[in-house]
């Protein structure tokens, strides 16, 4: 927001913004819960979830300089469609409705910066949608390890900068604990991807990448 917004309005987001420090586990949107402004993470790392029945499905993760909550924006009454939990400690930068509105109508870099975010996460949300239809759960697995590679980098040892729970890892790739944990099990066995301490890395991304495409 500061990054694509012109200096003169810094002052003004200083003194709107709240900054919040919320800790690991902790719900910082409701579901379904009266919206009243958009979340910047600026350190930390959020998941973005939804409730189908008695099923959780992770939409995205957010994690620093991203947003939480824009889709709550339009509507007289506007509501979140989704929830959102942190993953780790966050400080988080909240700004009203109102006011983003204003940065948004006033700073064209930033509704540009606003867009192609908004493309980019429907991109990546139609080819999950396929995924569910075309993709096996070892295939959808395959896809979900690059994507999450790509968003969220890798450290020295080339693990990627995410520890999920296998109980997380099936809410986004949208199936089971059971189907998930066989699928990591045969990946292991196949040496394609290493597991240690919830910390993933890519092995073989030719045999990888075959998979995610089948």
């Amino acid at each position: 927001m500061c990054r694509h917004s012109g200096q003169d309005w810094w002052e003004n987001i200083e003194n709107r913004r709240q900054v919040i420090k919320a800790k690991k586990g902790q719900q910082i949107i409701h579901e379904g819960e009266e919206a009243k402004g958009v979340y910047f993470v600026q350190e930390g790392l959020v998941k973005v979830h939804k409730r189908h029945g008695d099923k959780e499905s992770i939409v995205r993760f957010a994690n620093k300089g991203e947003i939480i909550g824009h889709r709550g924006m339009p509507g007289d009454k506007p509501t979140f469609p989704i929830s959102a939990t942190c993953l780790e400690n966050c400080i988080l930068c909240f700004v009203p409705f109102d006011f983003f509105k204003k940065l948004l109508r006033t700073n064209p870099a930033l509704t540009y910066a606003m867009l192609m975010f908004y493309a980019d996460e429907l991109q990546v949300s139609e080819r999950k949608a396929n995924n569910q239809v075309h993709l096996s759960v070892k295939g959808r697995l395959a896809w979900c390890f690059f994507q999450l590679e790509e968003k969220m980098g890798t450290d020295n040892e080339g693990y990627i900068k995410l520890m999920l729970s296998k109980t997380d890892l099936a809410a986004y790739v949208g199936s089971t604990y059971e189907s998930v944990y066989r699928m990591i099990a045969e990946l292991i066995a196949e040496d394609i991807v290493e597991l240690v301490n919830r910390r993933i890395k890519i092995k073989n991304r030719e045999k990888l990448l075959y998979y995610s495409r089948l």
